[in-house]
């Protein structure tokens, strides 16, 4: 969620002055004039928003007051500009090798900015008069003001396309409130003559402190393995929780065997399941409770490296609605009893952090990635596509779910004799070598593309690269490589099998692109391979120019060309194409010289 700062508006809004000024010095506007000026852009829409409900601790009477915090946020839509679906397009094409030019005015580089005019936001506090006292976090470039006990005002400047915070709201209950005390702020806000959707928050004083306990999970497992968690929570509130709402949330390697009829379970994203169940009852004040029967977390085939994340909340309005793809099951009811004794009620500590938990999990286990390439044929000049990536054939799942850094790349060797038009969205070209290369603008010999943060044991990444043939070279042969993220480290640790880590994309030849039977030069080795087009010395441009097939590269006199393939059809027919031409040209050499002596 991004804070407020101060700003200035970009210099090209500038520009667009300086234009007016010019115009109201020329004179009035006619009214052709006044049509083809631009209008003034409207205000932003923006909504505010906040938590719908805050709880405060009790007023605790010759003690330190504990105070609560609610966010206030403004949320102003990113839009599109006028454009940007074009520049978007030229931006590709210059990641994928300069097929576009860089985005002029009006294209990538014009993008939404956000407002950059004053804004007011006004809170009405009526409705917390003797319940609740209020102050304000004022964040960087915000002011806030109070007027009395029933108003207060905030000011800034520059609002950023999504979601920002305006100031944070400090709580706490007032001297003469009592428990159960519930209000209502009211939040308007306003900036360049426009209204903002307005927002109100409830304030209660007291209520349920949910805490969720931790678990002593064993956090080094092997494939199939399971535990026993039984779930364990304490009401430390100043009241009862009506209901509550069980929340599970395991990654793709974990499971919990058993379904419950009263939980629903929803997989929206692929790596994770997400489980809530919704308890009755009434969870008491100072009580501790733990399922009836304790859940079984299980390693599954595919698990490595995993979490599971399990939290309590009382149950309200907002956390009975399922997820849309939600599913519930038959069977039995998941319920939770009395652990010990009530407690005489206590202080609530009120804090978020205490309502859940995560455990991440390293079980022993491995994933294959096997590499794929492509075959593809065309004469000179036309651009022909080539398929390439790699699949994980399991069994386990891998997945970087707290750094989100990628778990692998594709590192794929252009073919000697194309160029490379397009290639996928995120791919950078790089030097023959490999290091990293300023120029995005222009082809190169060699193309990384990063890998998603998880790779689902029956997933991959799929990448398509068009290539223009500019020589036919019989046989070229290009790199593709799944390694780590960072050439520096191109391992891969979960991988038993290194050997299917290569594969080839091959450009008028016979062999295929699957995983390469016999080594592969490394990529960046060999002739060309500082060229964006990997020219050959002995080839000529032409549909005429060929190399022989399979055949080897002249590595020792450091050319790009083919050693002789004798007997081939090819260099049969180019045999007879010479001795043709050889005889045609003496016929004519010689009627030349006797046309001169005549």
């Amino acid at each position: 969620m991004k804070r407020f700062s101060p700003r200035t508006a970009p210099l090209r809004r500038a520009g667009g002055l300086a234009a007016t000024a010019l115009l109201l010095a020329a004179g009035p506007l006619t009214a052709a004039t006044a049509v083809a000026a631009p209008a003034r852009p409207a205000a932003p829409a923006a909504v505010l928003g906040g938590p719908a409900e805050t709880a405060l601790h009790p007023y605790a009477k010759g003690g330190e007051q504990r105070r609560s915090t609610a966010a206030i946020t403004v949320t102003r839509p990113t839009e599109e500009p006028e454009g940007a679906g074009e520049a978007e397009g030229a931006g590709q094409a210059e990641r994928a090798g300069g097929a576009g030019q860089a985005a002029g005015p009006g294209g990538q580089g014009e993008q939404n900015t956000g407002y950059e005019g004053e804004f007011t936001v006004t809170f009405d506090l009526t409705g917390i008069a003797g319940i609740a006292d209020l102050s304000f976090d004022e964040q960087p470039g915000v002011t806030c003001k109070t007027t009395g006990t029933r108003s207060a005002v905030c000011t800034g400047r520059g609002i950023s396309p999504g979601v920002s915070t305006v100031t944070d709201l400090v709580l706490s209950a007032a001297a003469d409130s009592r428990q159960g005390a519930t209000g209502t702020v009211r939040v308007t806000g306003e900036a360049g003559g426009a209204a903002f959707t307005p927002f109100t928050t409830r304030v209660t004083v007291g209520g349920p402190d949910l805490v969720m306990h931790e678990l002593p999970f064993e956090r080094e497992l092997t494939p199939g393995q399971k535990q026993q968690a039984p779930i364990t929570f304490t009401n430390r509130g100043s009241r009862d929780a009506d209901g509550v709402v069980l929340t599970l949330r395991y990654s793709r390697g974990l499971d919990i065997p058993q379904r419950y009829s009263n939980c629903a379970y929803a997989t929206d994203d692929p790596s994770w399941t997400t489980a809530r169940c919704s308890v009755e009852g009434a969870f008491e004040a100072g009580a501790t409770y733990t399922l009836a029967a304790p859940l079984t977390l299980e390693a599954t085939a595919r698990a490595y490296r995993d979490i599971f994340g399990y939290g309590i909340h009382e149950r309200g309005p907002e956390r009975r609605a399922a997820s849309p793809r939600a599913t519930h099951l038959s069977g039995a009811v998941l319920r939770a009893v009395p652990a010990r004794k009530p407690l005489a009620a206590r202080g609530a500590d009120l804090e978020p952090s205490d309502n859940e938990h995560e455990a991440d999990f390293r079980t022993a286990n491995t994933a294959d990635f096997v590499a794929y390439g492509d075959t593809a044929s065309g004469a000179v000049g036309t651009t022909v596509t080539a398929d390439l990536g790699f699949r994980n054939d399991g069994p386990a799942w891998i997945g970087h779910l707290r750094s989100g850094e990628s778990v692998a790349a594709v590192d794929f060797t252009v073919p000697q004799g194309a160029t490379v038009t397009s290639a996928p969205k995120g791919c950078r070209g790089v030097t023959a070598e490999g290091t990293p290369r300023a120029d995005q603008t222009t082809p190169a010999p060699r193309y990384v593309c990063p890998a998603p943060a998880t790779v689902r044991d029956d997933g991959g990444l799929d990448l398509s690269f068009g290539l223009r043939i500019d020589q036919v070279l019989i046989g070229a042969v290009g790199r593709v490589a799944v390694r780590g993220p960072w050439l520096r480290a191109p391992g891969l640790p979960f991988d038993p099998e290194p050997g299917n880590n290569t594969a080839r994309v091959v450009l008028n030849g016979e062999s295929g692109g699957g995983p390469s039977p016999s080594p592969v030069p490394p990529a960046g080795e060999g002739p060309g391979a500082g060229s964006g087009t990997n020219p050959s010395p002995t080839a000529t441009p032409g549909a005429g120019s060929t190399v022989a097939p399979g055949t080897a590269q002249n590595t020792a006199t450091g050319d790009g060309g083919s050693l002789a393939a004798t007997g081939s059809p090819t260099a049969t027919a180019a045999a007879g194409l010479a001795v043709t031409a050889l005889t045609v040209g003496l016929v004519l050499f010689t009627a030349a010289r006797r046309r001169r002596r005549a």
